[in-house]
């Protein structure tokens, strides 16, 4: 997870590796990747076709960090498992989510 603040546009990079037709919609807690860099695990019950898992996925992550849907995009991996997500908002603030994500899982 990298949070980091830009002039005007602070918001937080993480990795995530998403599950489509998961069989339910959840954030499965953190993992580190063969890589050595740590991505969170969700799953989803959409499927990867027409960016339907993606926009499920943009959902549930808005919905377990309390951000409106807008203030996430994925900058990195549409057709991917592993997909580079931005986050806006205050960095503090979201790392402190974003952490408390692996304590639930």
């Amino acid at each position: 997870m990298t949070v980091s603040g830009r002039a005007g546009a602070a918001h937080a990079t993480i990795r995530v590796r998403l599950t489509p037709r998961g069989g339910a919609d959840r954030v499965e807690g953190w993992a580190t990747g063969a890589d050595g860099a740590s991505h969170l695990k969700m799953r989803v019950r959409a499927v990867a076709e027409g960016g339907k898992a993606n926009m499920a996925a943009i959902a549930l992550l808005a919905d377990a960090l309390a951000v409106p849907e807008s203030a996430i995009r994925i900058a990195a991996g549409h057709t991917a498992r592993l997909k580079t997500i931005e986050i806006a908002g205050d960095p503090r603030v979201l790392e402190v989510r974003l952490a408390a994500l692996g304590e639930s899982s």
